[in-house]
């Protein structure tokens, strides 16, 4: 009796082609020439919108680094002899302010995530009744504009005999930055399965326990996200630094309004002072920029 063997077919992918789609892993970017009308239009409307992007950033660093020449006769020239004159002006008279800033950034930052984080831990895994409701009222704290509560805080600050501090700068964005952040992480936490947390109670683990042991170590990308919008918000603020500080406390944006002069700018000056001011947001985007789109997008998908 004959036996038939059965030969492999070779319609099947290889291990090759399986390793080169196997999930997780990206093709290498490349760059390929238009080859419609319709891509050189993009193409070209992209590159119009980079250069006149980066225009703005060009004039002013060209104008800073003018020096005591003073800014060119044409905004586009780039200065002849180069100096860091401005950059020296402009440190003397903002290094006071920028540490400022920075003392009132980050505690603000950090505290304001880590009570976002809370509620938004609360409100997406342990909803009671009326925390939709709550939630909502939050929510309505980012549509107040400080115009209308500027009053109002600046007599709060005064009772705790805060106003005119870094401190009681602090507090008010803190306050102001808890909607942001608790809106951020509800969605975040959203995306994470219940399975971990009913896991961790089988375990024996309280919700503290919980947060503190599962949750928060899972909370990188969405401190990541909470924290450029809140740093960036609170480094940038001008109308609480200005009306609620005295002028030891005054951050680096007032500052930096200041010199402005009654009756002559050093534009030079004023162009360096805003690169050392814009340098710390714009180097916090170049460094946590890579994880900002993965921890924005996370649980938008279920």
């Amino acid at each position: 009796m004959a036996v038939e063997t059965l030969q492999p077919t070779t319609h099947g992918p290889t291990n090759s082609s399986r390793r080169r789609l196997a999930p997780g892993r990206r093709k290498p970017r490349s760059w390929k020439i238009p080859k419609t009308p319709g891509g050189w239009i993009v193409l070209a409307v992209c590159a119009v919108a980079t250069l006149g992007m980066f225009m703005p950033v060009y004039v002013i660093i060209s104008t800073a680094l003018s020096g005591s020449s003073g800014a060119p006769n044409f905004f586009l020239a780039f200065p002849d002899a180069p100096s860091l004159d401005a950059f020296k002006g402009a440190w003397t008279k903002l290094h006071g302010s920028l540490i400022n800033s920075l003392q009132i950034t980050v505690p603000a930052a950090l505290i304001s995530c880590l009570l976002g984080s809370i509620n938004g831990y609360i409100l997406s895994k342990f909803p009671f009744k009326g925390s939709n409701a709550l939630f909502t009222v939050l929510l309505v704290g980012m549509f107040i504009p400080f115009q209308a509560v500027i009053i109002p805080v600046f007599q709060f600050l005064n009772m705790l005999h805060l106003q005119g501090s870094i401190a009681g700068l602090i507090v008010v964005h803190i306050i102001y930055g808890i909607p942001i952040t608790t809106l951020i992480f509800r969605n975040y936490y959203e995306g994470i399965p219940s399975a971990i947390i009913e896991a961790a109670a089988i375990d024996g683990a309280g919700i503290w326990k919980t947060y503190f042991r599962v949750m928060l170590p899972l909370s990188v990308p969405g401190f990541v996200v909470a924290g450029i919008f809140q740093c960036t918000n609170i480094w940038n603020d001008f109308l609480f630094g200005f009306i609620l500080a005295s002028p030891a406390a005054w951050p680096a944006t007032v500052t930096l309004n200041n010199l402005i002069g009654t009756t002559t700018v050093n534009y030079s000056e004023l162009m360096a002072g805003a690169v050392l001011v814009a340098a710390p947001t714009v180097l916090l985007y170049l460094v946590l920029g890579r994880f900002f789109v993965s921890g924005l997008t996370a649980g938008a998908v279920k």
